[in-house]
């Protein structure tokens, strides 16, 4: 008897084998079946996070990376996964500075997080991909954030993260913002070693620390500690 194989495994596949056509069919069919637009996006991230697998196990390219993000952004650019990420402009909650770190080109992650912070009444600084420790510590000094966020899906990325958290340190400026890492390598361990002070393998449990830390007037209640939401 043939196994029958369901959308979201379907969808997944599609997206690693980089093949644009049948992942917009597949969102489609997702979407008409019922599935929620934010959950069609962590499906196309677990096929990107594959695609990122693929390539540090050198069988797949950097062409590859970036053709996965494009596919990401086709589907972030539909209607009906656009509608999940309209916010009321007047309100800004706060301000977060994000980039991937130096070395990676993944902004799967990067790009759900902005839009939902974005929905939830934050103001965002996007600085890109491979972004080095002395572009965030210049745009830390420019625009003055609430929260620094740093992305990234190749687990070499935590020395990245760590270089950059120590050049925020360097240019005295680490105790003014709180930092957050994202990406499903990441752990307890590695958010400590790093010094930044939250990480999370899921976007929308990024969001709701920040709201929370940001509705607090009072952020010490927060500590310095290193906190895990999920």
């Amino acid at each position: 008897m043939k196994k029958l194989v369901t959308v979201d495994k379907l969808l997944i596949k599609a997206v690693e084998d980089l093949d644009e056509d049948r992942v917009m069919k597949l969102v489609d069919i997702a979407l008409n079946n019922g599935i929620k637009p934010l959950a069609v996006l962590d499906l196309i991230k677990i096929g990107v996070e594959r695609v990122g697998k693929l390539y540090e196990n050198k069988k797949y390219f950097i062409a590859d990376l970036i053709m996965a993000g494009l596919i990401f952004r086709e589907v972030l650019e539909l209607d009906r996964i656009k509608e999940q990420f309209q916010r009321d402009t007047s309100k800004k909650l706060g301000k977060l500075v994000i980039g991937t770190v130096k070395g990676d080109l993944h902004d799967i992650g990067k790009d759900l997080f902005i839009g939902m912070m974005e929905a939830n009444g934050f103001e965002t600084v996007d600085l890109g991909v491979d972004v080095s420790k002395e572009e965030f510590v210049k745009s830390v000094l420019a625009e003055k954030p609430d929260i620094v966020g740093l992305s990234g899906v190749l687990t070499f990325t935590i020395k990245s993260m760590k270089d950059t958290v120590d050049a925020l340190v360097e240019a005295g400026v680490r105790n003014d913002v709180k930092i957050i890492l994202g990406g499903n390598h990441l752990t307890k361990e590695s958010c400590e070693y790093i010094g930044a002070d939250f990480f999370t393998n899921d976007a929308s449990v990024g969001v709701e620390y920040c709201k929370r830390l940001m509705i607090n007037l009072n952020r010490e209640e927060y500590g310095n500690g290193v906190a895990n939401l999920s």
